[in-house]
């Protein structure tokens, strides 16, 4: 019988210690999801949040840096998509759950279930796509919200609650319906934009890089407000996306 083929990261006896940096990552943003949880239930909904931030950052540095040092394998491959799933399916859905959907007992239970499993279909189509059409998918757009997009979306009810300090802003059904909605915009074939490949001019690096380092200064002094306001500014670019695949229906 013949021995399956060997997976592209067997073929190497040895592996440069460095390029176990972006599963590494990968793992630390797991037990930043998991803590978030725990946090939830714990009633600190604030670090909750903040923990699961952390956890997109760590997401978007994984694969950069996998692919800065060509470190990319397998192994990473399903890490990466396990991780997705906790962080951004499981645990903002529990943490909504603790936080308010609890209220309506099994109503709420259904809610956080059903933004779960969309977060996972999201997940599989995405992979199914990126190794039929190689590299994710189409360079300029995701296919729906992306997973970490939509749980940030999905957390905005809290967020903006922690920036009050009041109790829940929405009735537990209506932030039930808040949650569905936004796991639906996540399977949705709604393309959204992706800023991986953006390119700019050279004359424009340091007017992005200064405007990027004081969205992080905000982040970390006006962390509830800033984080509103950017997930605005989402919001409208969800907006604009929606009107542009309408407008052609419009106009026949």
């Amino acid at each position: 019988m013949a021995s399956p083929p060997a997976r592209p990261d067997e073929d190497r006896p040895s592996l440069p210690l460095v390029s176990l940096l972006p599963n590494l990552l990968t793992l630390a943003a797991v037990c930043a999801g998991m803590t978030a949880i725990r946090f939830g239930f714990q009633g600190e909904y604030g670090w909750a949040v903040r923990l699961i931030l952390v956890a997109v950052v760590l997401d978007t540095l994984d694969g950069r840096l996998a692919r800065l040092l060509r470190a990319k394998s397998l192994l990473g491959a399903e890490l990466d998509s396990l991780a997705d799933f906790l962080n951004f399916g499981v645990a903002p859905g529990l943490i909504l759950y603790a936080w308010s959907l609890e209220a309506i007992g099994g109503l709420g239970w259904l809610a956080c279930l059903g933004f779960a499993l969309c977060c996972l279909m999201r997940l599989a189509r995405f992979n199914v796509d990126a190794k039929v059409q190689g590299e994710g998918g189409p360079a300029d757009h995701f296919v729906g919200v992306p997973s970490p997009a939509g749980a940030i979306l999905v957390l905005l009810p809290l967020v903006v609650s922690l920036h009050l300090s009041v109790p829940p802003v929405l009735p537990a059904g209506a932030l039930a319906a808040y949650t569905a909605l936004v796991g639906f915009l996540m399977i949705s074939r709604l393309p959204t934009r992706s800023f991986k490949n953006v390119r700019i001019s050279r004359a424009q690096v340091p007017y992005v890089m200064l405007g990027a380092v004081l969205v992080v200064t905000a982040l970390l002094i006006y962390t509830w407000a800033t984080l509103i306001a950017l997930t605005g500014l989402y919001v409208l670019g969800l907006v604009g996306s929606i009107r542009a695949l309408w407008r052609p229906a419009d106009k026949e």
